[in-house]
């Protein structure tokens, strides 16, 4: 097992992704540095570079400070490169990134990360089954992935998938002929499966967890993340793993010394302890992997029935602690907005404003060709304390 921070960059190479490490930034540097309680970290973002390359482009600057030639290459270089451009190797001017299918919806963190590691990525929905979504409150299982779509998304460019079991934010979690459809094209097109289980131990009554790095033919080419902020609720730990085998988990190694370089150490010691504990009493009532859903079972059911009494349709997960809704019902006319923006993201902003209750927008976890179809979903949280449900249940009695 590998401890390192929650998985969050993918690095592609001809035949292999690696994977890095890096921790979630909820707001903007600039914002942070605005920040009264920040102005221990101003002037961070200048440095020995910025300031003295501005000061070298001067006219007339005689630059010995920088570590740049100013001399051609050996000639050799530049013929070998001509060569590249027109010769027989004339295939590699072609682009050759990676392709990586990300499942949607998804945690938001995904498409920048692949991007900013090089790869492409390919987009495919879970798609609600119609009748269903259509009754009053229906399930996260009634979201399914196209198998021939899915099979469509796969080619001799694609390097990796990336799912999320249980998903956030539909709270689906991926069932044995889901994740075995998903292993069969993984295999038959040589593809590597990056499987964000942080929500593993959150799954609620019915329903089965299920580690595609499980099925056969998928430990070799499966690398599964845990977080130990989901696990044990301590978000702000950003504590996590990586399970997998030896000729990938190196890799990521090898990324993690030399980016983020090290953990907090007692951190990491507190929750290999805590794992050691509560997998040593699975058997009881009492361990945490098993009272949690518990309890977040029953505040889940107390969340969907007062969202219903103001007629939103929610979601109802089948694991994870978040509970997307349909707000079509409401039909709040936010029309005097002039923001060019999804209209789940003026609905929220909406509602914090005029209702003081806060809500995400679904928008922000797909594709920009897919918002279309998901902006009459918004998110909501239900790790709460049971007072602060009852602050939400009381705004919604009193919706008007």
């Amino acid at each position: 097992m590998y401890c390192t921070h929650w998985l969050k960059c993918m690095q592609t190479t001809q035949n292999l992704l690696h994977y890095s490490i890096n921790r979630k930034v909820s707001t903007s540097m600039m914002n942070l540095f605005r920040h009264k309680n920040a102005k221990r970290i101003e002037g961070l973002d200048k440095n020995v570079w910025v300031e003295f390359t501005k000061l070298a482009a001067a006219p007339g600057v005689v630059n010995l400070g920088q570590g740049f030639p100013d001399m051609p290459p050996p000639p050799h270089i530049t013929e070998a490169l001509a060569n590249a451009a027109v010769g027989e190797n004339f295939m590699l001017n072609q682009y050759t990134r990676g392709f990586v299918i990300i499942i949607e919806p998804f945690f938001d963190c995904y498409e920048p990360m692949v991007k900013m590691a090089g790869g492409i990525p390919v987009f495919i929905s879970l798609k609600p089954v119609q009748e269903k979504v259509e009754q009053d409150i229906s399930d996260s299982g009634d979201w399914k992935l196209d198998e021939e779509e899915l099979s469509g998304k796969f080619n001799s460019r694609t390097k990796a998938i990336i799912i999320n079991t249980p998903n956030n934010p539909l709270g689906k979690v991926f069932k044995m002929e889901e994740l075995k459809m998903i292993a069969d094209l993984c295999i038959k097109h040589d593809v590597l499966c990056i499987s964000d289980e942080v929500y593993e131990w959150l799954v609620y009554n019915g329903h089965k967890h299920i580690k595609i790095g499980t099925l056969p033919g998928m430990w070799d080419r499966t690398i599964t993340i845990g977080s130990a902020g989901k696990t044990f609720s301590v978000t702000g730990w950003k504590l996590g793993w990586s399970i997998g085998p030896a000729h990938l988990i190196k890799h990521l190694q090898t990324v993690q010394q030399n980016t983020i370089y090290t953990c907090n150490t007692p951190i990491q010691e507190a929750v290999a302890q805590g794992i050691w504990k509560e997998y040593g009493r699975l058997t009881d009532k009492d361990c945490y992997f098993l009272s949690l859903p518990r309890e977040l079972e029953a505040k889940r059911n107390r969340m969907a029935k007062f969202l219903h009494t103001v007629r939103m349709k929610p979601i109802i997960p089948e694991g994870g602690y978040f509970m997307i809704v349909d707000i079509s019902a409401l039909d709040v006319d936010i029309s005097k907005v002039e923001e060019n923006e999804p209209y789940d993201n003026l609905f929220v902003k909406w509602m914090i404003k005029n209702k003081k209750l806060a809500a995400i927008p679904v928008t922000s976890f797909v594709s920009d060709q897919s918002k279309c179809h998901f902006e009459k979903y918004i998110r909501f949280c239900f790790i709460k304390q049971d007072s602060t449900l009852n602050s939400a249940e009381t705004i919604l009695k009193n919706w008007k």
